[in-house]
C-alpha cells in the first residue's frame, strides 16, 4: 500500500486544530451553496450575530471604533466578540484564517475594559480595536507556518516587534490570515490550509500574498488588517477586495520577527518587504501608520529610519499630481484605462492640476526586480518543502524550481543597476516645464481588472515601487459595471509576451468578461521614498473627490 507523504497528515491535523478553535455556536447551520458567488451577505442572515453585533461590524471603521470605545459608547469586549464571530463566519465561507485565538482576544478585551474603568485612561490610540495579522507575523504561542507543513507545530517564542507595538498601543489581536505557498503567488493557495476565496465573487482571485487578510477585511470580519508587500502583496489583495491598502517604504514599519521561508538576512541583499495596512477606510490606514510611527520603532529596530508621522512629508501648497498611464511592458486593458481616465478627469474638474508623466525608465523596473527574486536559488524554501515531501501547488509547479544562488559579482552588478535606475526615476518627481515638485502620481494597480482564480498576469505595476522603495497605495474608484463589458480592445501589436497574455483576459474566446462584475476598479497612488504622510494626503484628496463623484452618481 502506498504511504501518504508526511505533509498530508500534518495538513489534516492543522485544519482540525483551526476548526476546533471556532465555538460550536458560531458554526453555520447551512453552508452557502457552491453556486453562491457573493457571500458578503451571510453574516447578516446567519443568526450568529445579533442586531447590535451586526451594527458594530457593518457601520464602524477602526477609527470610529476607537472613538466609540474611548467615549464609552462601546466596550472593547462587545466589539471583540462581534468581530470574532464575523471572522469565524468569514473563515467558513472564504477559508481566510490560519491561526485563531478568539478566546485570548476576548480575555484581553475584558482586561482593557477593566483597566479603562479603573484608570480612566486608554492604553493607546488602538485601545480595544480588533486588528488581524497576516500569518507571517510571529505571535507568541502560535505557528507562523506560512502554509508550509514543515513549519507547523513550532509556535513562536517571541512576538514580532510590530505585534508588540500594536499590543502596547491597545490593539486586540484575534487571528492570523491565509497566504499562498512560498508567499510567491498572486493567488492565496497552499497545501496546509487550502485556497482563499474572494467574498465578492468566489470565481475571482482574492489576490496574494496577503490574500486572507484582504478577504477577511472584505467580509468585514476585520476592519484593519496588517499585511506585507514585496511585489504587490498588500496592494493587490486590497484591489481584489475593493479596499484601501498602503505599502510604506521598507524603512518605515517594523518587519522583523516574521517567517517568510527564507534564510535570515536574505532580504538585506534582495528586495526588502514592507509591512502595512489593509483597511475599510483610508483614515484607518493613517491611524495605523501614525500609531506605529509615533511609537518610535526605530529605537528598537536598527533597520528603520527615524520619522514621526508629522515629519513624513506633506503637501503644503496647491497640489501637483501626475499620471503614468502605462509602464511600457503591459498595456492596461480598456476598463482599467477607463477608470484611470475617469479619475484624472474628476481631479481636473475639481480644479487640481494633473500632468502627464513620461517615464521611460519605468519600463526597466520589472525586469530588474525579477533579478532580485530568488537570488538564493529558492533552495531554503525547497528544503522546507522536501522535509515533508510536500509538492508545490499547481500554479507554482510550472514556475518555481531549485536554482543556483547568484554569484557575488552578479549581485553587485544588479545592485549597481538598481542605483542607476533609482537615480533615473528621480526625474519623474519634477514637472519638466516648471521644475515644480510633483507630490504624487497615479497609475494602475494592475493592467487588468480583478481576474479569475490563478489568472493574475504580472506584477510590473506593483513590484516596480518595491524596487524603487516608493510608498504606494490602492484606492478604489468604483465597481465594474455592465457598461464596462462593452469596452473595445485595441488591435495594436502586443508589446511583448506579458502584454499578449494580458490581452487574453479581455478576449471573449478565453475568458467570460462577466466574471469582472461585482469586482472593483482601483487606481494606485505613489509618492516619493519615505514620504508616507504625503502619500496619505494625496490619497485622501483623491478619495474625497471620487467619493463626491460617487454620491453624484447615486443621486442620478
Amino acid at each position: 500500500m502506498a504511504t501518504d507523504a508526511p505533509w498530508q497528515a500534518i495538513a489534516l491535523r492543522k485544519q482540525a486544530q483551526r476548526q476546533s478553535r471556532i465555538p460550536s455556536a458560531w458554526l453555520l447551520k447551512t453552508p452557502p451553496l457552491t453556486s453562491t458567488l457573493d457571500v458578503r451577505f451571510i453574516p447578516g442572515t446567519s443568526g450568529i450575530l445579533d442586531s447590535h453585533e451586526l451594527f458594530i461590524t457593518e457601520n464602524y471603521d477602526a477609527t470610529s471604533l476607537a472613538d466609540a470605545i474611548r467615549s464609552h459608547q462601546l466596550t472593547a469586549e462587545e466589539v471583540t466578540i462581534a468581530f470574532c464571530k464575523r471572522a469565524a463566519i468569514a473563515q467558513q465561507v472564504c477559508n481566510c484564517l490560519t491561526e485563531i485565538f478568539f478566546d485570548k482576544a476576548i480575555e484581553r478585551a475584558r482586561l482593557l475594559d477593566k483597566e479603562y474603568e479603573r484608570t480612566g485612561k486608554t492604553l493607546g490610540p488602538l485601545h480595544g480595536v480588533p486588528v488581524s495579522l497576516k500569518d507571517s507575523f510571529n505571535v507568541v504561542g502560535f505557528d507562523s507556518s506560512i502554509g508550509i507543513a514543515s513549519l507547523t507545530g513550532k509556535p513562536a517564542k517571541e512576538n514580532a516587534l510590530l505585534v508588540d507595538i500594536l499590543l502596547e498601543q491597545g490593539a486586540v489581536l484575534y487571528c492570523k490570515t491565509n497566504i499562498p505557498q512560498t508567499l510567491m503567488a498572486l493567488d492565496s493557495d497552499n497545501n496546509v490550509f487550502g485556497r482563499v476565496l474572494n467574498p465578492r465573487n468566489k470565481l475571482a482571485t482574492a489576490g496574494g500574498s496577503s490574500g486572507g487578510e484582504g478577504a477577511l477585511v472584505a467580509m468585514r470580519g476585520s476592519v484593519l488588517g496588517v499585511g506585507t508587500d514585496v511585489g504587490g502583496s498588500i496592494r493587490i489583495p486590497a484591489m481584489c477586495g475593493g479596499l484601501y491598502g498602503i505599502k510604506p517604504s521598507a524603512e518605515r514599519i517594523p518587519y522583523v520577527g516574521q517567517e517568510n521561508g527564507s534564510r535570515k538576512g536574505a532580504s538585506n541583499i534582495g528586495l526588502p518587504a514592507s509591512a502595512g495596512p489593509i483597511a475599510v477606510s483610508l483614515r484607518d490606514c493613517e491611524l495605523f501608520l501614525k500609531t506605529v510611527s509615533d511609537a518610535r520603532p526605530w529605537e528598537r529596530d536598527p533597520s528603520l529610519a527615524y520619522g514621526l508621522w508629522s515629519e513624513q512629508g506633506s503637501i503644503e501648497r496647491q497640489p501637483l499630481l501626475g499620471v503614468i498611464r502605462q509602464d511600457g511592458v503591459i498595456t492596461p486593458l480598456p476598463p482599467v484605462s477607463k477608470a484611470l481616465d475617469e479619475t484624472v478627469k474628476s481631479l481636473r474638474n475639481s480644479g487640481l492640476e494633473v500632468i502627464e508623466i513620461d517615464a521611460p525608465a519605468f519600463k526597466k523596473c520589472q525586469s530588474l526586480a525579477n533579478k532580485f527574486f530568488g537570488i538564493d536559488g529558492g533552495n531554503h524554501m525547497f528544503d522546507l518543502l522536501e522535509a515533508t515531501k510536500e509538492p508545490l501547488t499547481t500554479w507554482l509547479s510550472t514556475r518555481l524550481r531549485r536554482g543556483t544562488p547568484i554569484s557575488l559579482d552578479r549581485l553587485v552588478d544588479i545592485h549597481a543597476q538598481k542605483v542607476e535606475l533609482e537615480t533615473e526615476m528621480l526625474k519623474v518627481w519634477r514637472d519638466p516645464r516648471t521644475g515644480r515638485q510633483i507630490d504624487a502620481f497615479i497609475c494602475p494597480v494592475a493592467p487588468h481588472p480583478v481576474p479569475p482564480i490563478d489568472r493574475w498576469n504580472g506584477v510590473s505595476y506593483t513590484s516596480s515601487f518595491v524596487l524603487l522603495d516608493y510608498p504606494a497605495g490602492t484606492l478604489p474608484v468604483r465597481d465594474f459595471s455592465e457598461e464596462d463589458l462593452n469596452c473595445v480592445l485595441s488591435n495594436s501589436k502586443p508589446l511583448g509576451s506579458w502584454d499578449k497574455i494580458n490581452r487574453e483576459l479581455w478576449d471573449e474566446k478565453t475568458v467570460d468578461r462577466r466574471i469582472y462584475l461585482n469586482t472593483t476598479l482601483s487606481v494606485q497612488v505613489v509618492a516619493p521614498k519615505l514620504q508616507e504622510r504625503r502619500l496619505y494626503q494625496a490619497m485622501s484628496l483623491i478619495d474625497s473627490i471620487l467619493q463626491m463623484k460617487s454620491i453624484g452618481r447615486a443621486k442620478l
